[in-house]
């Protein structure tokens, strides 16, 4: 398949082959759009391209790669097949010798790509101007969302401190017609050469570019190391140079078959609150002071095409494009870990609250001496929970994953606690915002408890009412519970009548224990490990901690979280009283 010029090409092959909807009605972008594509999402629909959006110019479209085949549509290929030639080329070319570089050369040409071209021409120059981001479908998706946002608009700044370029995505909460939030989130490469200029007392030129070719779209999302271009890491996938033209009102270059462009800047030493915003951990992230983005042009085709996302608890469209990312990057990251076997970040935790990792232990401690490398690997830094298993053990599968907890784990020499460490900026649960408590679950290793999960247990809400349902995954007690949790969990971390459960995890209401998904979300997303884990016995020895015997995970929303994202009901009806005229 040859490689999408731009998104508009994108679509109509994806309308070609039924992969995208149509919807002429007018829609309205605060609440009915977020309402409306989640349930599309929810039924592993279609594409959407809503052609008359209420209060803006230009039609917008969604659910792009919400689809493991639209992700190949994409690609061209399936992301997998990307990560394991680039991992594949890496290792035949160690140690480099002419033979290697030959028997190669399919490969390596293919890595000329990597280097942009440049062009006079810029399909997004068409209409060029004073911005008026009011003309731009901006969604505002949940009720105490802070405003309008900008969802998909890729961002291009360059380091001030050697002239690398990023380009990243970042939420923008669209203030007025010329400003918006800059939602540079912590460990993002936007954030490190905004802070480069600050200490040269220094303003950041910035582009933020709405829809262009499908690649270069997924490349901003990239976990790539920093100062690597992912626009030249996206000539690569794509198999043709990304092509750059130099800016309107900027020095940047800029992908030249671009929908629409931004173009401006984000002084020094300037914030402004930005938020609430429900975000993809499925509660709001409140207000919180960001830079800037002061946009001095707006430059776009007649009628682009205004690519849209929707965040909240997943599924959601970002599951699809995660897991691709993981498929490509992933496996590069053997090249410094080659005892890793595979590893995956778990989309129904979020992604960043539950990495697995199967790998092989050839020295003493190395499943340790991985679990840290991870930890201090670029995005992989703000993971909060990883979990460390035998190199035959599936990871995308959490049962399984469970089932060698309580095979091979026990806590006092098999789990490290890091009690303040980088975490994820949209992590509400240690009250910080950048940092949090991490923790390491070590898995390998021999059989400490040869029986099998029992299949059931003594009812626990006999033993406290507060209980009110619970479930038994593989040995791990999940109970929702409807008050004073850490007091029920201290009791039933003792309590003799579950026998020889090891693991509890108190969860809210809102947690379906029927739906391994939302169990998942319900735990890793909703509890910090340094405040919010009980052991049936714990202590010290000199100043090293220890913990035995059974373990609690108070995972229940607690005062001082944010609220869950909840659409209104007067939207949901009226999305149910529409949906024959969206066409469905």
């Amino acid at each position: 398949m040859r490689p999408w010029r731009d998104l508009r090409s994108y679509v109509a092959h994806l309308e070609s082959v039924g992969e995208l909807k149509r919807i002429t009605a007018q829609v309205d972008p605060k609440f009915e759009v977020g309402e409306l594509v989640q349930r599309v999402i929810r039924q592993d629909g279609p594409a959407l391209l809503f052609e008359n959006v209420k209060g803006a110019e230009f039609p917008m479209v969604m659910n792009l790669f919400g689809s493991h085949r639209r992700i190949e549509l994409a690609l061209g290929r399936d992301p997998a097949e990307i990560g394991h030639e680039l991992l594949g080329l890496a290792q035949k070319l160690n140690p480099p010798s002419l033979k290697a570089f030959w028997d190669n050369r399919a490969q390596l040409l293919r890595a000329r790509h990597m280097r942009p071209s440049v062009t006079g021409s810029a399909a997004f120059a068409e209409v060029s101007g004073e911005p008026k981001l009011s003309r731009i479908p901006n969604l505002w998706t949940w009720p105490r969302d802070g405003g309008p946002f900008i969802t998909w608009g890729p961002t291009i700044t360059v380091s001030p401190a050697n002239g690398r370029r990023n380009f990243g995505l970042y939420r923008l909460q669209v203030f007025d017609d010329r400003t918006t939030g800059m939602h540079w989130q912590s460990m993002k490469g936007g954030r490190g050469h905004h802070w480069e200029a600050e200490q040269r007392n220094q303003p950041i030129e910035v582009a933020v570019v709405l829809g262009a070719d499908p690649v270069t779209m997924l490349s901003a999302i990239f976990p790539l190391p920093e100062d690597f271009d992912e626009l030249g890491f996206a000539g690569y996938v794509r198999g043709a140079p990304t092509r750059l033209t130099k800016g309107k009102a900027t020095s940047l270059l800029v992908p030249a078959d671009a929908e629409l462009v931004l173009e401006g800047i984000v002084p020094p030493n300037e914030r402004r609150l930005e938020g609430p915003f429900g975000d993809h951990y499925g509660h709001y992230s409140e207000a919180e002071l960001f830079p800037v983005f002061h946009v001095k042009r707006m430059s776009h085709r007649r009628r682009p095409l205004i690519p849209t996302a929707v965040v909240g608890k997943p599924p959601q469209e970002d599951k699809w494009i995660g897991m691709a990312v993981g498929d490509i990057v992933g496996p590069l990251i053997k090249l410094v870990n080659p005892n890793i076997v595979d590893l995956y970040a778990n989309d129904d935790a979020v992604f960043h609250n539950l990495l697995t990792v199967a790998c092989k232990e050839r020295h003493p401690k190395e499943v340790l001496k991985t679990a840290f490398n991870l930890l201090g690997t670029g995005q992989l830094a703000l993971n909060k929970v990883t979990l460390m298993v035998r190199p035959e053990v599936p990871v995308r599968d959490f049962r399984k994953g469970l089932r060698e907890l309580w095979h091979r784990f026990e806590p006092e020499d098999k789990m490290i606690l890091i009690g303040n460490a980088p975490l994820d900026t949209l992590d509400y649960t240690s009250f910080k915002l950048h940092a949090g408590s991490k923790l390491i679950l070590d898995a390998t290793g021999e059989v400490i408890q040869s029986a099998e999960p029992p299949a059931r247990i003594e009812d626990p809400s006999a033993f406290d009412r507060r209980i009110r349902k619970h479930a038994l995954i593989e040995g791990f007690l999940v109970v929702q519970v409807s008050s004073e949790p850490r007091e029920v969990l201290e009791k039933l971390v003792q309590w003799d009548g579950l026998g020889p459960v090891r693991w509890i995890a108190a969860v809210s209401e809102d947690v379906d224990l029927s739906d391994l998904g939302s169990v998942i979300w319900g735990i890793f997303t909703r509890f910090d490990p340094a405040r919010d884990i009980i052991a049936q016995e714990q202590g010290f020895v000199g100043a090293r901690p220890f913990y035995k015997g059974r373990l609690g995970i108070d995972a229940t929303w607690k005062e001082g979280y944010p609220p869950v994202v909840e659409m209104p009901e007067e939207t949901k009806k009226l999305v149910t009283k529409r949906w024959g005229e969206y066409g469905f």
